[in-house]
């Protein structure tokens, strides 16, 4: 565990944090192929069981995932590297889209490069679940569950719903099959969920430094799902109720957080910069960050406990199995997006054949994409 060097993580991570593009699903995607299929610094069990987890906790999944990985690689230390190193890229290119966007009032178009990484990134999330869903599915009864999940979360069901319900109906059938109740698990309260008492944490005040880390705080340590639903606590709270920005600036800041690679939370870096400049850009990234440092800190050393619970351990075989169905519900999505034309259609079909038959590494696909997309894009 600890024979990985700080600079491994940060090499790692950065290079993740620069390339990753198309969303959480696609963040995890290339985690795997990277610390699973590369590495194998863990095998896909405790990939999965760590992607519950986080499924489990607020703030952004793919992001808890990279310290996750720091954390089980070199513990504090591992945790602060692959963590920080994720989000600094995507923080310092949301924050110069924002310098431009100040001087200008728009943002710089980039359709030309999400042409021809969309595609890529379909076929990195496509292959990703195809490789864990044998694990995570590996009986009747949880391919069905996740048939079930799927169908919930695409008529529109709250994914936290989705996953705390298909992990209790696992503990359920399974104590009914072996025919006692379900033994009382104290570890997994942290899980459901750690935010309940920090809603509350702080008022927002004004536009000051201090107003803006609470505001950004309190939303990272309390927001499930993705940055759709960011858009809309952002929307509650910078438009409606304090008036800091107006519709069009947050839409826009949106779109700065989800056309950069890495975390959509980058977003808060671009309403920070709007607000109050470089400094403002600083304490939003870390007021929005910092609740998944803590929660991860709180939760990792619990994940392996929870397996060896035979109650806790039916409960993440659920939560896993729903983790997955909602990555193929935003494979979908992504899909309807991505796939547009012939030449978008034959980069996806062509990068899910070099990924399942060479294995090829997903980072250079992506650096692939970006460069098709800028020879055939219309």
């Amino acid at each position: 565990m600890f024979d990985t060097s700080l600079a491994e993580l940060a090499r790692l991570f950065r290079r993740l944090g620069t390339t990753a593009f198309g969303g959480p699903a696609a963040h995890v995607a290339m985690l795997r192929d990277e610390v699973v299929r590369r590495r194998g610094w863990m095998t896909d069990s405790e990939f999965l069981d760590l992607l519950g987890a986080t499924n489990l906790i607020p703030g952004p999944n793919s992001t808890e995932m990279a310290i996750h990985v720091g954390w089980a690689r070199r513990r504090w230390a591992g945790l602060a590297v692959a963590g920080l190193a994720f989000i600094l890229p995507a923080t310092l290119m949301t924050g110069a889209l924002a310098w431009a966007y100040v001087r200008t009032s728009d943002l710089p178009q980039a359709r030309w490069l999400l042409y021809g990484v969309k595609p890529v990134i379909l076929a990195i999330v496509f292959q990703a679940i195809w490789g864990l869903a044998p694990l995570a599915a590996r009986s009747w009864p949880l391919r069905l569950l996740g048939g079930a999940a799927v169908a919930a979360s695409a008529f529109g069901v709250h994914e936290l719903a989705v996953l705390l319900g298909s992990g209790l109906l696992v503990v359920v059938a399974r104590a009914a099959r072996d025919r006692h109740p379900p033994a009382p698990v104290a570890g997994l309260a942290p899980f459901l969920p750690l935010a309940a008492g920090v809603a509350g944490l702080a008022s927002a005040g004004g536009a000051t430094l201090t107003g803006i880390f609470w505001l950004f705080c309190r939303t990272g340590a309390v927001l499930f799902g993705s940055g759709y639903v960011l858009l809309a606590f952002l929307r509650a709270d910078l438009v409606d109720r304090l008036g800091w920005l107006t519709e069009a600036q947050l839409l826009d800041a949106i779109a700065a957080g989800q056309v950069t690679p890495g975390p959509v939370f980058t977003t808060a870096t671009f309403v920070g910069w709007l607000l109050a400049g470089p400094s403002g850009a600083l304490v939003a990234t870390a007021g929005i960050f910092l609740p998944a440092f803590v929660f991860v800190a709180l939760s990792a050393p619990l994940v392996p406990r929870l397996r060896a619970s035979r109650t806790a351990a039916a409960f993440l075989d659920g939560v896993n199995v729903a983790s997955l169905a909602l990555m193929a519900v935003v494979t979908a999505v992504l899909a309807r997006a991505a796939i547009i034309d012939v030449p978008t259609a034959a980069l996806a079909a062509a990068s899910a054949f070099l990924l399942l038959r060479f294995r090829l590494n997903s980072t250079w696909l992506v650096l692939g994409g970006a460069v098709a997309g800028a020879i055939i894009a219309p």
